[in-house]
């Protein structure tokens, strides 16, 4: 009873904390050059007199323009190609007047130009181009053999992969979708010949490529824009404007170099204001912020797991069509792709992009262990028990729970071990919807193919489910009668 009341304090702790004035809230995509701008947005607003925090990598277009047009962000950086060919999905050039016209129907406002144009490109090892003599996407047309890994994103995009083989009149069969990131890996390894790329990316320049040259102008311009939500403070479009034309091909490509040199984005996006940045917060404060945030999603997603499961389990531990049914739906729920769940969530009008869409994923999936373990406890409770807690006159709510309830009690508890569990994993991926955790470093890691960021997030959080296990065993030891303990240790 008194775990129940600490994790409700913990929940009123949260909520007031919700209900409190709320910063305005930057998204960036899952690239290091939204994360260098949506750095240099929040640094502007601060100085501007705006608290400002920033959900670094929740995403491609579509999750960052939900997002946006939910309100569950305020402005995020994109680029007027990819305004004109997903969000508006116009015909022809539109100019930047027109975009802001439509726009503003929707609820959403646009800066002018911040000065650089960042287009699509693809892009092959030096090495492999000169020997194959590519040297403009015509050339891939003698090419068929080469093997092409592109972004998920870029196999679907208007401005993307098909139109492209379209206008070009490539046949290449083929063809892979890969994260943005992992394809540079690919690309370096021979795995694939040929991938898609941001033209100010530092990793071109880095990793020895060449782009090709787009000799028949099929990719629009990408000019970096903010998009912001006209319902906002006054003072954020104010400050917004301070960046607009600060920034060319070569400062940018300078910052996103420095962003992957230092694994720091906000001292990266230091340099934007000529400054060589603060210095970068230990690793023991970045792992504890972390962890903490970690912690909250787990705890109260568990809490209503075994609010929700326990109950369920008890309904299903009866034979008949419910019981089929609970089980089958709880299994059914387990075996959907934790990405693939978030992303059905996050459509839901009323959750979008927020800690609750991630807290509702986790009760989910840690569903299926409680209500199994529990329906499973209660059904191998022997027959003469039953029969003599009958016998005892107990009414059908008393024979619960003070007979089969704690008789099924270590079952039970095996089954929240088992959520708990899957649940600190599972939680990592709530960083991709800015709900923050051990899988902001995880995932900062994959797009700057570093390892040791990556391991920053994946060892603490393997820690944190050992010490999650051990925990459950010293409740087993409290909450478990002791005549079941004696019985499981003499088996």
């Amino acid at each position: 009873m008194k775990l129940l009341s600490a994790i409700l304090v913990a929940i009123l702790i949260a909520m007031s904390t919700a209900a409190a004035p709320q910063p305005v809230v930057i998204g960036s995509k899952k690239f290091t050059e939204s994360y260098v701008l949506g750095e240099i947005a929040k640094r502007v607003l601060e100085e501007a007199g705006v608290p400002a925090e920033h959900r670094q990598g929740m995403g491609g277009t579509i999750i960052l323009w939900e997002a946006l047009t939910q309100g569950a962000i305020t402005l995020y950086p994109e680029y007027t190609g990819t305004i004109s060919e997903e969000i508006l999905k116009t015909r022809g050039p539109v100019s930047l007047d027109e975009m802001r016209k439509e726009l503003s129907r929707r609820g959403i406002g646009v800066t002018d130009e911040l000065g650089f144009n960042n287009t699509y490109a693809l892009v092959m090892r030096r090495e492999r181009a000169r020997q194959l003599g590519i040297a403009k996407i015509s050339d891939l047309r003698n090419h068929p053999e080469l093997v092409v890994g592109v972004s998920h994103e870029f196999l679907q995009r208007k401005d993307g992969w098909k139109p492209l083989v379209k206008r070009y009149g490539l046949k290449m069969p083929d063809v892979r979708g890969i994260d943005h990131t992992l394809g540079y890996v690919a690309l370096a390894n021979g795995t694939i010949d040929l991938k898609d790329a941001y033209s100010t990316d530092a990793k071109i320049a880095k990793n020895n490529l060449v782009m090709l040259e787009d000799d028949l102008g099929f990719f629009p311009q990408y000019r970096a824009v903010l998009l912001y939500r006209l319902d906002a403070d006054p003072r954020v479009p104010a400050a917004l404007r301070r960046m607009e034309g600060t920034l060319n091909n070569a400062r940018m490509l300078q910052l996103n170099a420095a962003a992957e040199q230092t694994r720091d984005y906000s001292r990266a996006a230091s340099l934007y204001f000529h400054e060589t940045g603060p210095k970068s917060a230990s690793l023991t404060s970045n792992i504890a912020r972390w962890t903490t945030r970690h912690l909250l999603l787990v705890g109260l997603s568990l809490f209503f797991s075994i609010l929700i499961g326990i109950p369920l389990g008890i309904w299903a531990s009866r034979p008949g069509f419910m019981s089929r049914l609970i089980l089958g739906i709880t299994g059914l729920v387990q075996t959907i792709p934790s990405l693939a769940l978030l992303a059905l969530l996050v459509s839901v009008p009323v959750l979008g992009i927020s800690p609750l869409t991630a807290i509702i994923a986790l009760v989910l999936y840690g569903l299926l262990p409680i209500v199994r373990n529990t329906a499973t406890g209660i059904q191998d409770i022997a027959m003469p028990l039953r029969e003599s807690a009958a016998a005892l006159g107990l009414e059908p709510r008393a024979q619960l729970f003070r007979i089969f309830l704690p008789m099924a009690s270590r079952s039970i508890l095996a089954g929240i071990k088992t959520s708990a569990v899957i649940s600190v994993g599972t939680a990592t991926l709530a960083a991709l919807i800015g709900a923050g955790g051990l899988g902001e470093p995880i995932i900062s890691g994959l797009n700057l193919n570093d390892h040791a960021t990556i391991l920053e997030g994946a060892i603490p959080a393997a820690v944190l489910a050992f010490f999650v296990q051990l925990s459950f065993d010293f409740l087993d030891r409290l909450l478990i009668p002791k005549g079941l303990q004696i019985r499981a240790n003499s088996g």
